[in-house]
């Protein structure tokens, strides 16, 4: 079965995207077609990159770096959930992404971001990395406003149409990673 994981990319407190991811869970988990599961930095103590070699090497030394790697290298493709910071990811997730090299090659990727203009441009940041580390990033996202997904900027209430948005998101996050499985030696 096709593994897919939810990434929440934001460690703030008081943060939006613990909503938000587990709102894409509980929509993802309804399938049949992939098994799903959710990803939060938080439980992953990812210092700022600590490696002494590139990760593109794969000699990781640290058991933090291990223990995120075996994780990335379950699935077979990803989402991951972005807020904008500053017209970008969150430090957060580009650090997480940063530790690693080979466990996100040749898989999938679509976004679900939230922000003041639906994290829009976290997203384009986002796929310029994917790129770079021979992922396939999918054309559907899901963008949440702010103003007219959350109530006082703060409790999570997508609008209706967002559903679809995330469904189509995922229909094609689904089947690129199935697509990708030969490149994977799956």
């Amino acid at each position: 079965m096709t593994g897919i994981g939810i990434i929440i990319g934001s460690t703030r407190p008081g943060r939006n995207g613990a909503a938000v991811g587990q709102w894409v869970y509980e929509v993802a988990r309804q399938r049949t077609d992939a098994e799903f599961e959710l990803v939060d930095l938080l439980d992953y103590k990812l210092p700022h990159l600590d490696e002494m070699y590139p990760p593109s090497m794969g000699q990781y030394q640290q058991p933090h770096t291990l223990e995120w790697a075996n994780k990335i290298a379950s699935f077979d493709g990803f989402v991951m959930v972005t807020p904008e910071y500053n017209h970008s990811t969150s430090g957060a997730l580009k650090n997480a992404i940063d530790y690693l090299y080979n466990e996100w090659n040749n898989k999938a990727v679509g976004f679900v971001s939230y922000g003041s203009v639906g994290g829009a441009r976290a997203v384009e940041h986002l796929r310029l990395i994917a790129g770079e580390l021979q992922m396939a990033d999918v054309r559907s996202q899901v963008a949440l406003s702010l103003f007219t997904d959350f109530e006082n900027f703060s409790v999570f209430k997508p609008n209706e149409f967002q559903r679809d948005a995330l469904g189509t998101t995922l229909d094609q996050v689904v089947a690129w990673s199935q697509a990708l499985a030969p490149l994977r030696g799956k």
